[in-house]
């Protein structure tokens, strides 16, 4: 492909000398600008009044006090289903072709998120940015020359008559413009295969004839297809078959407790960058090196953002956002406070809450990092344990007891009149259960001053099985949930908790 190369070289090096034309924020108000423009016409933007919004030449403030703040059931209940059901206009112009199946950490099993053109072009337009990103790590041509492998959900898509579903990296890689296809693997027959099993013995039975120089997927998925691999062909390492790969772009959950175990079956270091996509868009893309992984804001892509003080007074207890939540616009966050992410999107999504939380690391670059989930923390006393620290303190105990842990998750239950955490690690050699548990509360006491304090009073004790690995992996295969985006949950709590529970009384016997 050394014509193509050459193109996305010549790109890259040209969007390097266009400058930033306006500040974040004034982006921000154009797209909302844009979003409300189309949408004035349909169901939702008649109730809301969008006609007389888009008048104003800064309408955030009116938006966020005319259109209410929505999670998955509320949008859905009042809104969303009228579009399953085939209606057109009702959120977004149009009757909705797509619709993504949720199918991360969700307790949920049948979300179904609008997926339209304009947002699968936003994606498409963000995957070109994180490419063209890569002119700071200052790649020769042949790099560029080498293929892509998107390792994702599967092409073949349900239709039940009036609309197509499933995995989001499905809709999208299946909707790629011919050109990109033709640089992308694994190729449309593989893409299409709905059985994961048989999705990654075909891509290892390929692996020999692809020059792969970048991959994309989620960590545990992507170790799991190296260590095939590496077996299938009796090499030492994932280079032995693909020199030239270089680049792990990764997105899901957090790369620590995975970075040892990938860095084993590799030959060179790989460079890691992490990308933010959702169900509902391409939020932020790693476009420069930098130790926590930070990411880049979309601000100008079709999307709006908002930003929810994580705290009491705007959350529940249960993570559920209260009616009277404050909401930030891009101008009034704080650098390393917490915050729940709410977006509006050119697919029909309002003010809508993903259900992730987020810091900011650098203001001016508008960078962030994922902390967590709103409903994926632990706070039984106030210890308000968020899965960052979490990931942080397995990283640092792994690193100290030259172990590799990659699924882990957490339970909060009640201990002799107080409180208790109860962890479940995978570990696949003889461990000191106790020392791996002492350290794990250590780390987690020097990350959360909140942490500490309960320790000593309700939070009486931190408990520990410990599982292989393959005991997470067999977890998501009862649910049905191997596949490109699915990953473990890191809490568990309510029908989830059930399950795993059930899952692993079966398991021991």
């Amino acid at each position: 492909m050394p014509i193509l190369g050459s193109i996305i070289k010549q790109a890259i090096t040209i969007r390097s000398k266009i400058p930033t034309r306006r500040s974040a924020y004034k982006q921000q108000i154009r797209q909302l600008r844009k979003l409300l423009l189309k949408a004035q016409f349909t169901e939702f933007g008649k109730k809301y009044l969008f006609n007389e919004l888009v008048l104003l030449d800064d309408p955030i403030k009116m938006f966020q006090n005319k259109v209410p703040i929505h999670d998955y059931q509320s949008i859905f209940d009042n809104w969303w289903y009228l579009a399953l059901q085939g209606q057109k206009d009702v959120c977004w112009p149009g009757k909705i072709k797509y619709f993504a199946l949720s199918s991360g950490t969700s307790e949920s099993s049948s979300k179904h998120i609008p997926v339209t053109k304009d947002m699968i072009k936003t994606i498409h337009k963000g995957t070109m940015r994180q490419i063209i990103s890569t002119k700071h790590f200052n790649f020769d041509k042949a790099q560029y020359e080498t293929e892509v492998l998107f390792v994702g959900g599967s092409t073949n898509l349900n239709y039940n008559g009036t609309f197509f579903s499933g995995d989001l990296s499905g809709i999208t890689t299946g909707t790629q413009p011919r050109w990109f296809q033709n640089f992308t693997l694994p190729g449309p027959e593989i893409r299409s295969q709905a059985n994961w099993e048989q999705k990654l013995e075909d891509i290892v039975n390929n692996a020999k004839n692809w020059d792969v120089g970048f991959i994309c997927g989620v960590p545990a998925w992507i170790q799991i297809l190296f260590e095939r691999i590496i077996k299938h062909y009796n090499v030492k390492t994932i280079h032995d078959v693909w020199p030239n790969l270089v680049i792990f772009v990764h997105g899901g959950v957090a790369i620590h407790p995975y970075k040892n175990s990938i860095n084993a079956l590799c030959a060179k270091p790989l460079i890691y960058l992490d990308t933010y996509m959702a169900s509902e868009g391409f939020v932020a893309y790693q476009e420069r090196p930098n130790e926590r992984q930070a990411m880049k804001l979309m601000t100008d892509n079709k999307l709006f953002f908002e930003f929810v003080p994580f705290n009491e007074e705007n959350f529940d207890s249960d993570g559920n956002v209260k009616p009277n939540a404050k909401a930030l616009n891009i101008t009034e966050v704080e650098l390393d406070k917490e915050y729940a992410l709410l977006i509006t999107n050119c697919a029909g999504a309002w003010r809508y809450l993903i259900g992730d939380t987020i810091k900011f690391t650098d203001l001016k670059r508008c960078e962030i990092i994922i902390t967590g989930r709103t409903k994926h923390f632990l706070s039984l006393c106030g210890e308000h344990l968020s899965v960052d620290n979490m990931n942080r303190a397995i990283k640092l105990t792994a690193e100290e007891m030259n172990l590799s842990i990659n699924e882990f998750c957490v339970v909060g239950a009640p201990y002799q009149g107080l409180f208790a955490h109860h962890w479940y690690i995978g570990v696949d050699k003889p461990v000191d259960e106790k020392v791996l548990i002492n350290k794990v509360d250590e780390h987690l006491k020097a990350l959360n001053d909140d942490y500490i304090t309960e320790r000593k009073h309700a939070l009486k004790e931190v408990l520990v099985t410990v599982l292989p690995n393959q005991a997470f992996i067999d977890f998501l295969a009862s649910k049905n949930k191997l596949g490109g985006q699915s990953k473990f949950p890191r809490v568990m709590k309510g029908k989830q908790l059930n399950d795993w529970l059930a899952f692993l009384e079966n398991y021991k016997k």
